[in-house]
């Protein structure tokens, strides 16, 4: 089992083109894969990390609903945001300046056949990372992604999932609302969740601007951790 992850920090890309990256890498784990299988042959398969920064994007899930957005496309323009459906799971989201946006193509047969427990980890590695901020995370029953004041009137997301899985390789991810413009939420029903806010950690802390650096060196080392992986740097 090939447990070495390659990080490639791609910084501000749009999210099109990343997409398109991303469909590119898990393609070719896929393929190697396939190849494995039909030649019986045992060629080791990659594991990618990406992180992104993507200017302001809506996307949408395969299951989620249009009604959840909230601006039609005139609107979308005057906001400087586009609009993508995408096939990943869950329903709308935001993405943009701000927050930290990571994507794990990874070939789950290196690590553990069992996505329910990606989901968890990925979950935890947000956990461990608020937690050295002095923020108590945790998660919502039925709700996937990281949430605040769980069980109260004032729960709020702080980072939302969603995964596409093929074969055990994943593509997708996370997005970790670190210096968010939260107004930008207010055009959608994040998630498809009513009744529930979206903070992020320099809101949650009460400072103007947060080092993402640190976010990022810190979401890396608790991933390794977690995933038991061994990072390589491109």
């Amino acid at each position: 089992m090939n447990r070495e992850v390659t990080l490639i920090d791609l910084g501000e890309k749009d999210y099109k083109d990343t997409w398109a990256y991303q469909e590119e890498l898990f393609q070719s784990v896929l393929d190697i894969k396939i190849k494995n299988r039909r030649e019986e042959t045992e060629e080791p398969t990659p594991n990618y990390f990406l992180f992104v920064e993507h200017p302001h994007v809506y996307t949408l899930g395969k299951s989620g609903d249009m009604e959840n957005l909230l601006l039609d496309e005139e609107q979308l323009k005057a906001k400087g945001a586009t609009f993508y459906k995408i096939n990943r799971g869950g329903d709308i989201t935001y993405h943009g300046p701000g927050q930290i946006v990571g994507y794990p193509i990874l070939d789950l047969e290196n690590f553990f056949t069992d996505i329910h427990k990606y989901l968890r980890l990925l979950e935890e590695t947000m956990i461990l990372v608020l937690k050295d901020y002095g923020i108590e995370a945790g998660r919502s029953e039925g709700e996937t992604g990281v949430w605040l004041g769980v069980g109260t009137p004032f729960a709020r997301k702080i980072c939302a999932m969603g995964v596409r899985a093929s074969r055990w390789v994943t593509m997708h991810g996370f997005a970790l609302n670190v210096n968010s413009d939260l107004g930008y939420f207010d055009n959608i029903i994040p998630c498809g969740i009513r009744g529930k806010g979206v903070t992020s950690l320099h809101v949650e802390l009460g400072v103007n601007y947060v080092d993402e650096d640190e976010v990022r060196a810190k979401i890396i080392k608790y991933f390794a951790e977690l995933f038991e992986a061994t990072i390589k740097e491109q």
